[in-house]
Formats: C-alpha cells, sequence, structure tokens
C-alpha cells in the first residue's frame, strides 16, 4: 500500500488556488464522467452476468403448459372422440450430470469475469494517461503560445527601431527587409501554434468533460524506478492488461472442455403432472355418468448418449484448441507490448530530464547570447541579422524547454501506468467512492429469479456540445524561467537614439 499513499498524497498536496484546475481534478471528473471508462463498466456488468447464465444450464427447470381443444368432426363414440377437452401440464426437469460442461462453463465465465475486472483496471490506466497528456499538452501549448506572442512583439519592436535607424541612415534597407520577413514569419508560426493549442484543449474538452481552466502545473511523479529492468519486473508482475491476457488465456483451457462434453452422456430426473377436463363431453347422450376429468403424475430417469453427431464434437473441441492457441499468443503480444511499453517509457522519460537540465542551460546562455549581441550592435559590431537569429535561438531554445518537460511528465505517468501503478486507487481520487466491479458480480453470480431485471439503462457521461468552442486566448503569465522581458526592454532595440552612425 505503500505506493498507493505516495502518489494519492502528492497529488492531495498539489493543491492550488481555487481559480486553478488541478490534475487531480481533471482525472476524477474524467473518472466518474468519460464515455470511454462508463461505456467499460457496462460492458463488465454484461460480462458478469455470463456467470448466472453459465449456472443456469445446470439448475433445475419448471415449465407448465395448458390448452383446450374443440372436435368438430370426430369419428368413433363419445368416449374415444370427446367433442372438447382442457389440458394442463407441469413438468419439472433436474440435470445431475452434463459431462462436466456446466461446471465447465461456469469456470471459464468466471476467469473471463476475473479478466475484464483486469481489462477496466488497464482500461481506467489508459484513460487517466490520455488525461494527463492532454493536460500536459494544454500548459506546453499555453506556453508555447506566450513564448511566440511575446516572440511578435519582440519582433515588432525590432522592426520599428530598424525603421527608425533606418530614417536617420544608421541602417540600410536590407536590414528593414530582414526585420519585416522575420516578422511575418513569426507572425505565421503565432497562427500556427494557436491551433495547435485549440486542438489540445478540445481534446482536453473530449477526455475530461469541461474547458480547461488555468492548470495548475501538476505535482511530481514519485516511486519512478532506477532502471528500466527494475521497471519491467513491477509491470510483469501488476500490469492490468497482461493479467487480463492471461486470465483469457485460463478460460480457453475450460473451453476444450466444454467442448470435449458434447460427446458424454447427459442425466437428469423428470417428474410430469397432468390434468385433463373434458368439460362434460365425454359419453354425452349415452346417459352413463362417467367422470369428466383425471390427473396424473410422472417421475423419470431421463438419458441421452450421444453415438453420431456428424463431427460436430471433434470440431468443437479443434474450434476450442485453436481459440486457445490464440489466447495464447495473444498474452505473448501482451507481455511484449508491457515490456516494450516499460522500457520506452522509461527511456523517454530519462532522456527527456537530460533534454530539461541542457535546454535550462541553452536558454540562460542563449538569453545572455542576445543581451550580448545587442549591446554588441549598439557599437556597430553586430548586424540587425545576428539580432534575429539570437532571438530565434533563444524562442527555440523555450520551446524545446517547455516541450521536455510536458514529454518528461507523460512519459514517466505512462511509465508507472505500464507498472500497474496509475489506476484509481492509486490516485486518490475525490468525489465520491470508487466503482468497484466486483461489487456487481457479487450481486448478480447466485441470482435464481427469472424476473430480477436491472435498472432501465440512462447516460452517465455527458455531452460536451453544450462546452463552448475552444480559442488560442493565453492570460496565464510566463513561467519566470522563460519570461525574457527584461531583455526584449533592451535599449539597443527600442529606440535609436543610442546607436551611432556608421
Amino acid at each position: 500500500m505503500t505506493r498507493v499513499v505516495s502518489l494519492a498524497l502528492i497529488l492531495a498536496l498539489s493543491a492550488s488556488p481555487a481559480q486553478a484546475d488541478t490534475l487531480r481534478e481533471a482525472l476524477a471528473r474524467a473518472y466518474r464522467e468519460n464515455p470511454t471508462i462508463t461505456a467499460s463498466r457496462a460492458q463488465q456488468r454484461a460480462l458478469d452476468e455470463n456467470v448466472p447464465i453459465a449456472r443456469s444450464s445446470g439448475r433445475p427447470t419448471l415449465s407448465t403448459n395448458a390448452g383446450v381443444n374443440e372436435n368438430y368432426l370426430r369419428s368413433g363414440n363419445s368416449f374415444t372422440t370427446p367433442e372438447r377437452a382442457a389440458q394442463a401440464q407441469l413438468a419439472l426437469n433436474v440435470p445431475f450430470y452434463s459431462g462436466g460442461a456446466v461446471r465447465n462453463s461456469v469456470r471459464a465465465a468466471e476467469t473471463r469475469v476475473e479478466a475484464g475486472q483486469f481489462g477496466l483496471r488497464g482500461t481506467e490506466a489508459s484513460l487517466f494517461s490520455e488525461v494527463v497528456a492532454a493536460y500536459n499538452d494544454v500548459i506546453r501549448d499555453e506556453a508555447i503560445v506566450g513564448l511566440n506572442a511575446q516572440n511578435v512583439r519582440v519582433l515588432e519592436t525590432n522592426l520599428q527601431a530598424s525603421r527608425d535607424r533606418f530614417q536617420v541612415g544608421d541602417l540600410t534597407r536590407t536590414d528593414v527587409a530582414q526585420s519585416e520577413a522575420r516578422l511575418s514569419l513569426a507572425r505565421a508560426q503565432l497562427q500556427r501554434v494557436q491551433a495547435t493549442l485549440i486542438a489540445s484543449r478540445e481534446n482536453y474538452v473530449r477526455l475530461v468533460g469541461s474547458a480547461p481552466g488555468e492548470l495548475a502545473p501538476p505535482p511530481p511523479l514519485p516511486n519512478l524506478p532506477q532502471n528500466a529492468d527494475g521497471a519491467v519486473e513491477v509491470a510483469l508482475r501488476d500490469n492490468p492488461t497482461l493479467l487480463a491476457a492471461l486470465k483469457q488465456r485460463d478460460a480457453t483451457d475450460y473451453d476444450i472442455r466444454v467442448a470435449r462434453a458434447s460427446r458424454l452422456p447427459t442425466l437428469g430426473v423428470g417428474a410430469t403432472g397432468n390434468y385433463v377436463n373434458y368439460l362434460g363431453s365425454l359419453g354425452s347422450g349415452t346417459g352413463l355418468g362417467v367422470g369428466q376429468s383425471g390427473t396424473s403424475a410422472g417421475l423419470g430417469l431421463n438419458v441421452s448418449l450421444p453415438l453420431f453427431q456428424g463431427g460436430r464434437p471433434a470440431a468443437l473441441v479443434r474450434q476450442a484448441q485453436a481459440t486457445r492457441a490464440q489466447a495464447i499468443e495473444n498474452a505473448t503480444a501482451a507481455e511484449r507490448q508491457v515490456i516494450a511499453s516499460a522500457r520506452s517509457a522509461f527511456a523517454i522519460w530519462r532522456s527527456s530530464l537530460e533534454v530539461i537540465a541542457s535546454s535550462e542551460q541553452a536558454v540562460a546562455a542563449n538569453r545572455l547570447s542576445l543581451e550580448g549581441v545587442r549591446a554588441e550592435n549598439s557599437v556597430g559590431n553586430r548586424t540587425i541579422l545576428d539580432i534575429l537569429n539570437a532571438e530565434q535561438e533563444l524562442l527555440n531554445s523555450q520551446v524545446t524547454l517547455v516541450t521536455a518537460r510536458r514529454d518528461a511528465y507523460v512519459a514517466g505517468f505512462a511509465l508507472l501506468a505500464a507498472m500497474g501503478q496509475a489506476e484509481a486507487e492509486d490516485l486518490g481520487l475525490e468525489g465520491g467512492p470508487l466503482y468497484n466491479a466486483a461489487e456487481n458480480y457479487r450481486s448478480v453470480r447466485n441470482r435464481i429469479s427469472d424476473f430480477g431485471d436491472g435498472k432501465a439503462p440512462v447516460a452517465i457521461a455527458p455531452s460536451t456540445s453544450a462546452v463552448a468552442p475552444q480559442n488560442a486566448t493565453v492570460n496565464r503569465p510566463l513561467d519566470p524561467a522563460l519570461d525574457s522581458s527584461k531583455v526584449d526592454r533592451s535599449p539597443a532595440l527600442t529606440t535609436g537614439e543610442n546607436a551611432p552612425n556608421r
């Protein structure tokens, strides 16, 4: 339970101001209302019903039938062909041997229920991974839009300064054209990243069900492994998708036994009760008083021994064996996927951490370089193109930094998901009790009533049609580590008064 408490505790302690959405809130809402997970829960409830369905084949059955016959055309006398007769029958059948078909059908159904429960856990982890990615995509793209908007403002200042200096003869028309071209490209780039931000916000709406507000920075992730081998070891033990595939493989073994049972005899006890009433038509016209009704009962042993079924049993066995072979291969494929996911997520996470460290150094160095280039330009040692290139390099390093931060967090969470440590129980979500798939199974597995219908289905996940279309407006301030406003206010750019004539 240590890992569960730690991850949940970190999410709980990551509270931000009331105006900000937190990652924990986004995950909780998606857990409650995302249609993918609510549909998976309904699918699991349907899977639960396979157990009582399988059990019903081994339970007694009670049936009755009744009818009234009117004979309009009769041959013989009224004793052999009365005018009318009413009949009713009650039949009870109790199977007690079916060659193991019922027992193994129940075991197969129970095993598939377990597989479904593991699969539901895997759906939770996949959904949470998507929400974490969408959450960080919005934060990343808002930062990139902010950086590009800041770059446009800087280039607009550059252009105005270049034009002013051109008017006094300090710069050439070429310098002005270079500033104009770079500003046009920056505006086009801003439009592109704004479209990307809108797409990221709409994806967030799709997953969470509401528009993102001011998203708080996500909390740090705990218990990340020190090496890929450790991650794989945990993943092979706890990954729910792999565990579900293994349970599906186990269920097919019971299917083979069910198929083989079709060759064996079936035994059952049958009891019948009959009632007939001739409605006064028996012996009518003879003047004899005879009984007009009667009852009978019978008890018997039903034995069915198949001798030849046209090859059907063997075909069923071969089919079940082929299905088991498929399940075995699917389990191997799931294992390979888990290993690859754990290793690749670990590699991306560690690589992104290195990129973050390098990018932070690059941002600091490029900021210092830009200050130096501007200062050198003021004394005639650098050109306008040098300034433009330095600004672009600073922007590129800033974008690389925010992208690496996003990649590191998403890969770290994906690594936890591959290790089976990013499910609802691990996250400590608030907003009500967690969904317990075993609770529904326990309530239905032994039901025998023919009239125990469940509740009528109703929609759980809300529509997002009422959510307003997303835009590319960014109100949050830039991360201080990315803000280059001090550089942007360099006197060498904002005015040409201090620049010497060349």
